[in-house]
């Protein structure tokens, strides 16, 4: 896990090195003040010497400020190292998911990987800084504490051993019972987040099922959850301030102690005590314990970041399941597309296939109709052409290649996809355009809004092609958004076009108009049309009946009517007005 982190650390090594070191010189100043103050009272203030006390008084303020000087390095260092770690570490897990296949996808929830993107990697952004800062401070600052104390009178030094023995015990008790507590909280915030996430996408069924109450329900238990997890581990590590204070007071007494009785019976000692010394032995004592007390709660972040660390290196070493081969090919032949004894499920341990033993054959430029109830895996099928899954079982060739043999990005550019979600991103028409092709021109964004008719809405805006869509494409309608994302689709200039359901938002007669366009224009072209209506698919060259993963039936519309009984009775049921693919296709 470190060793993943780690390697992330990369341009900012130097602010990583510079910030301890700093830190360490920060420490030997503060650490010489004390000696500084006992010279001041043993040789100045008790003898009435004014020369030294200026002196000494002067060298202080230098030292102190040499220490304000060493501390602010240390802080500007420390935040450049951990802020630009937290940077790489979010880039590195962004640009990670990118590559990942739709079932790395599936391994993590959309609120998990937020929240790993967010939470967790502030968390560990804390933790690097108190790392760098604290955790070099702290022990350093302790064993020259120590030294010091010890150098000073050895038997008053002995307080502070005992005392910091019985304190790091009682420390490493409260740490590991907050442990516990910290690492079950963060995964809460994947509830929380997916509770948030839920509410503001389907915000608009929200209002309309009056299902405020329920949803404000379920977020205040997810942060009530959170709450009550964070309320014990607080509670347990606010323990650590009475326990310290109790043992910084009863060290103070004693050292005040044994100190006075060392100063009074000076004559039956070897070597002197002053009250210089013993002024300086209480200012080591509270250096003492008050690291101890930051190792303590170095160690209860560094428990509250350990839990983070792990999720975001299940994101960063998550391998994608497609890669390409080791001599990829960089051209697609045609859109010629044959399945041979195809077979494929989600998961590799699946009791039953999604789709079982297809075998097609489709030649390039053909217009294939895909018909079938809900279930019976049409999206499974087409999302095998484009490699979003690979197969289970078989072989899958475009252009008489295998789709494994091709580069992924040379493949994926040769087989547009319009999804059943039609997505739209924030900005203009033409931007959104321009993700099918970000050299095109506007002239070529029009040609391609004609073929799918999205022209004869884009041009009533006022500012036509320049028009802003909103996040998700609130502002335009299902059906013109399906039209926006064809046209989108269109621009890559495929040599295979998927329509997953991809019309079903626009009325009979637009549809025929996009299917005729696209039979004039881009005849070249091997077009899969998804459709729940037989009079989306019934002019393509062949229509597949898909049922329950298996293909049912595949010829012409004529065939078909003649040869499937499922095609048949959905055809006669929609042209009868009652249709419903779902309900006839199962008889």
């Amino acid at each position: 896990m470190l060793k993943t982190l780690g390697a992330h650390i990369k341009e900012f090594k130097l602010p990583s090195l510079l910030t301890p070191v700093f830190m360490i010189l920060e420490v030997i100043m503060e650490m010489i003040i004390p000696l500084l103050m006992a010279s001041i009272i043993d040789d100045g203030v008790t003898p009435g010497n004014m020369n030294h006390i200026l002196l000494i008084g002067g060298l202080m303020v230098l030292t102190a400020l040499f220490s304000l000087t060493f501390g602010i390095c240390g802080g500007v260092f420390g935040a450049k190292a951990s802020t630009g770690f937290a940077r790489n570490l979010r880039r590195a897990m962004y640009e990670n998911i990118q590559t990942f296949s739709f079932s790395n996808i599936d391994k993590f929830s959309t609120s998990g990987l937020v929240t790993r993107l967010t939470t967790d990697v502030t968390n560990i952004q804390m933790a690097y800084q108190m790392l760098l800062r604290m955790c070099m401070r702290a022990p350093f600052s302790l064993i020259i504490a120590m030294f010091m104390s010890f150098r000073i009178s050895s038997r008053l030094a002995s307080v502070y051993l005992v005392a910091v023995l019985i304190l790091a015990c009682v420390l490493a008790l409260i740490v590991s019972q907050a442990m516990k507590h910290f690492s079950q909280a963060f995964p809460k915030y994947d509830d929380l987040n997916e509770s948030v996430q839920e509410n503001v996408s389907a915000i608009r069924v929200v209002k309309a099922y009056v299902r405020e109450e329920h949803e404000n329900a379920k977020f205040k238990k997810a942060s009530g959850n959170i709450y009550k997890i964070f309320c014990k581990a607080e509670g347990i590590v606010a323990w650590n301030s009475p326990v310290m204070n109790l043992t910084i007071y009863t060290c103070i007494i004693l050292i005040s102690w044994i100190g006075a009785h060392m100063i009074v019976e000076q004559s039956t000692m070897v070597d002197g005590f002053s009250i210089g010394q013993l002024t300086s032995l209480l200012a080591y004592c509270m250096n003492i314990l008050m690291n101890l007390m930051m190792l303590s709660m170095i160690f209860v972040m560094m428990t509250m970041s350990a839990a983070s660390a792990r999720r975001v290196c299940e994101v960063l070493k998550e391998k994608p399941d497609l890669a390409n081969p080791e001599e990829p090919v960089y051209e697609v032949k045609d859109g010629s597309i044959c399945f041979e004894n195809v077979s494929f499920s989600y998961k590799k341990d699946a009791d039953s296939a999604v789709l079982k033993n297809i075998n097609l054959n489709i030649r390039s430029g053909e217009t294939i109709g895909i018909i079938g109830g809900t279930g019976s895996a049409k999206s499974s099928l087409v999302n095998l052409i484009s490699r979003l899954y690979d197969v289970t079982e078989g072989q899958l060739l475009v252009g008489g290649l295998d789709v494994r043999q091709y580069d992924m990005e040379t493949l994926r550019n040769q087989v547009a996809v319009v999804l059943q979600n039609n997505v739209l991103f924030s900005g203009t028409i033409l931007e959104n355009l321009r993700w099918g092709d970000k050299e095109a021109s506007e002239e070529e964004c029009r040609k391609a809004c004609e073929l799918a008719c999205a022209s004869e809405f884009i041009e009533k805006m006022p500012d036509g092609y320049n028009t802003y869509i909103e996040q998700g494409g609130t502002n335009v309608s299902g059906g013109q958004k399906q039209r926006l994302c064809i046209a989108r689709a269109l621009l890559k200039k495929p040599k295979i076009l998927i329509l997953d359901d991809s019309t079903s938002a626009v009325d009979t007669a637009t549809d025929a108009k996009i299917r005729k366009a696209f039979a004039e224009e881009i005849p070249g072209t091997t077009k899969l049309i998804i459709a729940q209506r037989i009079s989306s698919v019934e002019h393509a060259d062949r229509i597949i009946v898909m049922h329950e993963g298996e293909i049912d039936g595949f010829g012409t519309h004529e065939e078909l009517l003649a040869s499937n009984e499922i095609y048949r009775d959905v055809y006669e049921a929609q042209t009868s007005g009652s249709g419903d693919f779902d309900e006839k296709g199962g008889e």
